[in-house]
């Protein structure tokens, strides 16, 4: 066993070099990455779920990428996520994903930090009810406000290749739940409202320093909801709602100049 550890590292070390090649500019979006959405389908089928074995490079237990380390789950068993989604085009068409296959903009993939390589996401636009089912084989989007990078094709059959990013909810899927459920049916969606929480406290007046800490550093539209959380009042501090994506960002950004750390994403 000794003789294997140098080999097992090296493989690491390769493996994790793989998923910040691939992944590391991913999630700052360029609308003009990709050619004009007339160019795709309109009617893209889906990708169809089906059993894989788990990619040998893209999944260590855990890599760093930009000086943040990323741990990779051990399962996509009930994943759900919302958030922002971005998308990747011509820019790393034909390059290597972390999963080691080639990345093509037109196939229905997708990329996301942490979920096991592959796995098979359904993925829904919050703000316009459409579907997609997708193949998570690469590493990314390495970006504080964003949850998953989808291929162009996706993001155009989703709606959001022209915006350049959307509002979306992730779960994961396998062949059988995706059996059960059918074919997809757009489902009507109330519009989302989009917050960053800065801070969740069993105290109230915690959430009211936090709260006056952030109006003294002339940060708007910041309230507390009170909410429960295994069955205890809990406080909940955050700034919004907020008119778009790129008012969220420019929260985030003023947040991370504050110094502050542990603020999210949630859309209610």
């Amino acid at each position: 066993m000794k003789k294997n550890k140098p080999v097992r590292a090296l493989f690491v070390s390769m493996a994790a070099a793989l998923i910040a090649a691939c992944g590391g500019q991913q999630g700052l979006v360029d609308q003009n990455d990709g050619p004009g959405v007339d160019t795709v389908p309109a009617d893209i089928p889906d990708a169809i779920p089906h059993w894989e074995p788990r990619s040998m490079y893209g999944n260590p237990k855990s890599y760093r990428v930009n000086g943040k380390r990323y741990k990779t789950l051990d399962s996509a068993e009930g994943f759900m996520e919302r958030g922002v989604a971005s998308w990747y085009g011509t820019k790393f068409h034909g390059q290597r994903t972390s999963s080691g296959e080639p990345y093509d903009m037109y196939a229905m993939t997708a990329a996301h930090k942490t979920l096991p390589l592959p796995t098979y996401v359904r993925v829904t636009n919050l703000e316009n009810g459409s579907t997609a089912v997708l193949r998570v084989n690469d590493r990314g989007p390495f970006h504080d406000n964003r949850i998953i990078d989808l291929s162009y094709t996706a993001a155009t059959k989703l709606g959001i290749a022209q915006n350049g990013t959307g509002l979306v909810e992730v779960r994961a899927i396998t062949p059988d739940s995706a059996r059960d459920a059918g074919a997809a049916v757009p489902p009507p969606t109330p519009a989302p409202e989009l917050f960053i929480q800065v801070g969740a406290f069993s105290s109230r007046g915690n959430a009211e320093t936090l709260k006056s800490t952030l109006e003294g550093h002339e940060i708007a539209d910041v309230a507390i909801y009170d909410g429960s959380s295994n069955g205890s009042v809990i406080y909940r501090v955050r700034v919004g709602p907020l008119e778009d994506v790129e008012s969220a960002d420019n929260v985030y950004d003023r947040l991370g100049s504050l110094g502050l750390g542990g603020y999210r994403l949630v859309i209610d």
